[in-house]
């Protein structure tokens, strides 16, 4: 069976050229979701999809960088789906497991998918330093009502009470009081 996985990373894009693609080369059953590439945490149709799949059948993505954005990730997934007999197929890369070169190649491409993650981070890392230096750059707005934190400690209650109430980070609220007064 060929089983596809489809993703991407935030909800304002589309999933729908992975998923043709999928549809086009057979996959009978597609796992999708809208999250980071940059772990697998927190990626549940990923984690049901690696579930899902016995031997013989076909792991199947469009690009390496679809299923994993480190080489350690890739590498763990690469391992679990061969114990498990299941083969890596992607759709527009010639990349497989199920010959030495294409394994080979599937690596390098992980090298490179971490490589460009990285990449990414110190460009943004270096465009937020320069918007600070030009004080452009607040950091991002407060979604914590201070002044909510405020009222029910006046109320008598306790961090942890606040935090729960809130749904936030108990540490938050002693941040948040000790800055605030």
């Amino acid at each position: 069976m060929k089983v596809g996985y489809a993703r991407v990373s935030s909800t304002g894009q589309s999933l729908e050229v992975q998923i043709q693609a999928l549809k086009n080369i057979g996959c009978e059953k597609i796992f999708q979701e809208k999250v980071s590439g940059t772990s697998t945490h927190g990626r549940e149709q990923l984690k049901d999809c690696l579930d899902f799949v016995r031997d013989k059948d076909q792991f199947c993505f469009t690009r390496i960088d679809r299923v994993a954005r480190n080489i350690l990730d890739l590498q763990l997934i690469v391992k679990e789906l061969t114990e498990k007999g299941v083969v890596l197929t992607a759709t527009d890369q010639p990349i497989s497991t199920k010959d030495a070169t294409s394994k080979c190649f599937l690596d390098m491409l992980g090298v490179f998918a971490e490589l460009e993650t990285n990449l990414r981070a110190e460009r943004q890392k270096e465009g937020i330093a320069k918007a600070v230096a030009e004080g452009k750059y607040k950091g991002r707005k407060a979604e914590i009502d201070i002044d909510q934190i405020r009222q029910l400690k006046e109320e008598g209650l306790g961090a942890t009470a606040i935090a729960n109430q809130l749904n936030i980070h108990r540490g938050s609220v002693y941040r948040l009081l000790k800055n605030k007064n």
